[in-house]
């Protein structure tokens, strides 16, 4: 698998989680079908795409990328549909994991571009 293409799965792989953790809020301690049942499919999905580009790049640079990406992308969500408040800590905060990701995509030797 090329470089391009990880990077590729792992946002797919990112959306999915997102999607998932979204449809979990939604589903109401898991007591609503659909919702539920978005999540695990959206959480199994992410999963195995992550799985895939594992086999490509190192573990703790996906896991920082999922990890970084996944909380911003999980914040923006909840403030622009559920209506969540974000205070300028927290902002400020997201724009520093946003930094970081930056930071260890383009100067870390982990990966060959």
């Amino acid at each position: 698998m090329s470089l391009p293409l990880a990077y590729l799965l792992l946002a797919v792989a990112i959306v999915s989680e997102v999607i998932a953790t979204t449809a979990l809020s939604l589903s109401n301690g898991m007591s609503k079908p659909l919702p539920l049942a978005i999540s695990i499919a959206g959480y199994i999905l992410a999963f195995a795409l992550l799985a895939l580009v594992m086999r490509v790049m190192p573990t703790g640079l996906v896991y920082a990328i999922w990890a970084g990406m996944g909380i911003v992308l999980i914040a923006a969500v909840a403030w622009v549909w559920q209506g969540q408040r974000l205070d300028l800590p927290a902002i400020i905060g997201m724009a520093l994991i946003i930094a970081g990701v930056v930071v260890v995509n383009v100067f870390s030797g982990s990966v060959k571009h």
